[in-house]
């Protein structure tokens, strides 16, 4: 929350996009640098979802998108070259209950299914699940998300990049209360192949460095496009 007070400091890493969980209304942030495009989505002005380009890059929601699904947005992400299709996620919905969580996403993938190609589709944000919560007897836990998606062979970049299983991450990317000894892997971004071939690098920001400004790290992934 208060974007407004740690926008510079994301803006330090020159993004082409961000994608900002409990994001507060553009019209309360105030850029150095004004973003090339913006969709924001949200009931409450003080916690949405943000998604801003910056440069070349243009950002539109689709208009497919369902309200239902709230802060799952399907987003048309272009440079004029370059396009693929962004799924913008803060999986919660208190009101759906059962699939507040992943479950949303779960659905939203199905509904979604024409979108999501084996090629130039990216899903990224605050999944709020990890495989150590599933299920085993529901549908559409976090191992059947993975296993949903990889059959369009698309796969998280930080389980391709460090090597890592699901539900055994090395790196945390929220710490509960910002107590380093309560850590999580919570946040994603998953790609199609032929975007993860162009992947050049990724980390997650130190806790020490964050810790005073979000009980969330940020997931900082480029791509040569």
């Amino acid at each position: 929350m208060a974007f407004r007070k740690k926008v510079d400091l994301l803006l330090r890493y020159q993004p082409d996009l961000l994608i900002i969980q409990e994001c507060e209304h553009v019209d309360k942030i105030v850029f150095p640098e004004p973003p090339t495009s913006v969709v924001w989505y949200g009931n409450n002005q003080h916690k949405g979802l943000g998604v801003f380009s910056f440069g070349k890059y243009k950002v539109e929601l689709l208009s497919g998108h369902e309200s239902s699904f709230k802060t799952i947005l399907p987003i048309a992400v272009s440079d004029g070259n370059i396009d693929f299709t962004l799924f913008a996620i803060w999986a919660n919905n208190p009101s759906d209950k059962g699939y507040q969580y992943v479950g949303q996403i779960w659905k939203a993938i199905h509904h979604y299914e024409h979108l999501i190609r084996h090629e130039k589709t990216i899903l990224a944000g605050d999944f709020n699940s990890n495989s150590i919560w599933d299920k085993p007897r529901r549908v559409g836990n976090h191992t059947d998300l993975v296993q949903k998606l990889s059959l369009k062979q698309i796969q998280s970049v930080y389980h391709h990049h460090f090597d890592q299983d699901h539900g055994s991450e090395q790196h945390p990317t929220f710490n509960l209360y910002k107590n380093i000894d309560k850590p999580y892997h919570l946040d994603y971004c998953f790609v199609s192949e032929d975007i993860m071939q162009k992947l050049a690098g990724m980390q997650i920001g130190a806790y020490d460095e964050w810790k005073k400004y979000s009980d969330h790290l940020p997931l900082i992934i480029d791509f040569n496009f």
